[in-house]
């Protein structure tokens, strides 16, 4: 009961420090200063700041409103997006923020909110269950079903041979405790929950248990080049104007040509004016240090109007006022081809354009185009940006420098089996350079255009040789998932964005970004990566692969040592001799078996080369064939070993008490032993003598003290109905049955051998 106390316990002790942990972040002004907090400890009258892909954590009045707009589909069911305008427009809990930016004084926490009056109504709906739940769920019926047949049966047969009624029930008790698998749904509890709080220990938080039971299987990883592959610490090293390029990487401060004023001024004017995105961050410091000084710093012009980036056009444009009695200047920048489109160039000037943007891109650079115009002050603003008279400036070059750690771990991942697709929204020729970089095959390379000639089904087979794809709208990586699923394979995919979530949530396993990732990217995926890179992916698919193989060595050993109990208690009945088993007898057994199968599996580090194998095929069932007749044979062993020690001790003329005293520590020593020979599928014979864990340690010395306690001790022996065994006596016995490791690891030598045949 301890034992089992203390695991449940841990157990959601973790549940809960996962739950602080994936709970939705809020950024709010207490004291005069902006902090970031959990969004459960948001309270009345907060200020809250609001940005795109923000999840609102309270219901709230809008104060000030920048094209603030959320979406409130989980509350109404309408998926337009709705305008919020200060002060009269109200923000809900549970909303997204799919537009623009606002601040928001709290109003209603909690089960106050709209969607808290909603959620109490939900108190008695239950998740779907796992497929490996269902599986051990089945499992265990089974033998649930296997056991009572058997004492039934126990019972009927002591009563028939020996006629004492009393007796027959005990038997019957002691056979049910035995064989009845309460482990399985403990052994599947903690693992998952423990294997979450390892993971959260690498900086991988799992927000959906059942994403570990999939890592395993995972046959591609589709991820985003931009700050996953890359540093996502962009870098302004290269202008272009009129076709002539310059790397300022080496270029003092203050020295940047005349000729270049105007491009990097613009580029500036078309950024944020505090910026979070690393490239608009690069604009901004590399103008700063290069224009300062100038009259191409404009700190005194107001912000008139925005035309955001969209899917549709990859372009974005601010309007200025330098005064009253002026025009409106507007700076634009994005994709080159979007502002080429936007400048109503001819295509001898987009030809041109385009061997420079191949040129900077071929060099692994994120290229991007800057325009400029004028705007009559008095006019209206335009419904888009086609309808402003742009003119071209030149090229931006950003570098975003391959993370370290990257090519190793998609080398690792080729040995492993799995399929590293890249997919980014930059042009080709980038794609291709980083992709090389990486290591990734960028032999052929499809564009977000390309994906939209083709359905689900045609998309499947021309995806099967591309690893990279480039000019991809977050719209199209839901597309990309489906065909990738639709395949056969099993998908991983990360992502950041709000447009992301649709694609995270239907890929087998969502990742997203924990820094640089917005809230609704988070709660659509099943894990989010608190350190955003890409050796942290790999680490989850490792300990995914790990926890299932150690789940599993788990499930085999526990199966294996019911065995002998059931043995053990049906055949002293059937060959007329007196019971070795008692209650009281399974019940010390079970302070082995219950830490054994959930801790000490657990805890074992898994095999080195668990990265050099294919991923498992999601159709293989938890416990094979090989695997169930493995736990048969080593429990026959066990139960052969004991009941001949048992009967040669009876027929020798030693008092039952010692007989029964000497079989149960044969017993417990094979179940050690069993122990020991279980904690890895290796067949070589040094991996019996591996070095134990801290964990294995203090259970197998604890179970060998307290077995000398019970079986060498008067006192204790009595209560047991055990005879005091001598030391020498008992260090005899308990080595035999330590050399029963040896047929165990015979049997997993000859059942590898016949099931590779």
């Amino acid at each position: 009961m301890g034992i089992t106390v203390f695991q449940e316990r841990r157990t959601d002790n973790t549940l809960n420090r996962l739950r602080d942990l994936s709970s939705p972040r809020a950024k709010v002004v207490r004291g005069g200063e902006v902090c970031r907090i959990p969004g459960a400890e948001v309270v009345r009258e907060d200020i809250l700041l609001l940005a795109e892909g923000d999840r609102i954590p309270a219901d709230g009045r809008v104060l000030e409103s920048h094209e603030l707009a959320t979406d409130e589909s989980m509350l109404t069911g309408e998926s337009v997006e709705v305008n919020k305008q200060a002060p009269a427009d109200r923000v809900f809990a549970g909303t997204m923020v799919v537009r623009g930016q606002g601040i928001v004084a709290v109003e209603a926490i909690g089960n106050q909110t709209e969607l808290g009056k909603i959620g109490r109504s939900l108190g008695d709906i239950s998740m779907e269950s796992s497929p490996l739940r269902a599986e051990v769920s089945e499992l265990t019926q089974r033998l649930l079903a296997v056991g009572a047949g058997l004492c039934f049966v126990l019972v009927l047969l002591f009563w028939a041979l020996r006629g004492d009624l009393l007796h027959a029930f005990l038997a019957g008790i002691t056979l049910a405790m035995g064989i009845l698998p309460q482990e399985f749904p403990v052994i599947l509890i903690v693992f998952m929950a423990l294997g979450a709080r390892r993971m959260a220990m690498h900086q991988v938080l799992t927000r959906r248990l059942n994403a570990i039971e999939v890592l395993g299987e995972t046959t591609v990883l589709c991820v985003d080049k931009t700050g996953t592959l890359t540093q996502n610490r962009m870098a302004l090293v290269h202008l272009s104007v009129g076709g002539v390029d310059l790397d300022v990487t080496a270029l003092p401060e203050g020295e940047l040509p005349e000729a270049y004023h105007e491009l990097l001024e613009y580029a500036l004017l078309a950024s944020e004016i505090d910026p979070n995105d690393p490239m608009e961050t690069a604009v901004h410091k590399l103008a700063v240090a290069q224009l300062k000084g100038t009259e191409h710093l404009h700190a005194q012009w107001t912000l008139e109007h925005e035309y955001e980036l969209t899917p549709q056009l990859l372009a974005m444009s601010h309007l200025w006022r330098s005064s009253a009695d002026k025009p409106v200047v507007v700076a634009t920048k994005g994709a080159p081809e979007a502002i080429a489109d936007l400048c109503h160039l001819g295509d001898a000037e987009r030809a041109a354009i385009s061997v420079q943007v191949a040129h900077l891109a071929e060099q692994g650079l994120r290229v991007l185009g800057v325009a400029k115009a004028r705007h009559q002050a008095a006019s209206r603003w335009p419904a888009i940006q086609h309808d402003f008279d742009l003119e071209w400036l030149g090229l931006l070059g950003l570098a975003d420098p391959l993370r370290p750690e990257v090519t190793t771990a998609i080398a690792q991942c080729r040995r492993a089996g799995i399929r590293v697709v890249m997919i980014t929204g930059d042009h080709p020729n980038t794609a291709r350079a980083i992709a090389r970089q990486a290591g990734i095959d960028a032999t052929e390379i499809l564009t977000g255009q390309d994906m939209d000639q083709w359905d689900s089904t045609a998309l499947g087979h021309r995806i099967a040789s591309v690893n990279v794809f480039a000019r991809v709208k977050p719209a199209q990586k839901l597309k990309l998932v489906e065909a990738l699923k639709a395949q056969g394979e099993v998908v991983a995919m990360t992502g950041d964005g709000v447009n992301d979530a649709p694609a995270l949530k239907a890929a087998h396993i969502g990742i997203a970004m924990g820094q640089r990732g917005t809230d609704v990217a988070r709660e659509a995926a099943s894990l989010v990566l608190l350190q955003d890179d890409f050796s942290s992916i790999v680490r989850s698919i490792e300990m995914g692969r790990r926890i299932f193989t150690n789940l599993r060595q788990a499930l085999t050993y526990t199966l294996a040592v019911h065995v002998p109990i059931i043995g053990l208690t049906v055949l002293p009945v059937m060959l007329g001799l007196p019971l070795i088993l008692a209650p009281l007898h399974i019940a010390f057994l079970e302070l082995i078996i219950d830490p054994a199968c959930s801790i000490v599996f657990e805890a074992e580090p898994g095999s080195q080369d668990l990265m050099e194998k294919p991923p498992r095929s999601a159709a293989q069932a938890l416990l094979p064939s090989a695997s169930i007749w493995l736990s048969l044979a080593q429990g026959g062993l066990v139960s052969a070993a004991v009941m001949g020690l048992y009967a040669f001790a009876l027929d020798s003329g030693i008092r039952v008490e010692m007989a029964r005293s000497a079989a149960f520590v044969m017993l417990v020593a094979a179940n050690v032993a069993l122990v020991l020979s279980s904690r890895s599928n290796l067949l070589t014979w040094r991996s019996l003598v591996h070095p134990l864990t801290t964990a294995s340690a203090w259970v197998l010395g604890g179970t060998v003290l307290a077995l000398a306690l019970v079986t060498m001790l008067p006192f204790l022996s009595q209560v047991f109905c055990f005879d005091a065994l001598s030391v020498w006596q008992w260090m005899a016995v308990f080595g035999t049955g330590l050399l029963l490791m040896v047929p165990f690891q015979v049997c997993k030598i000859c059942l590898a051998t016949k099931s590779s045949r």
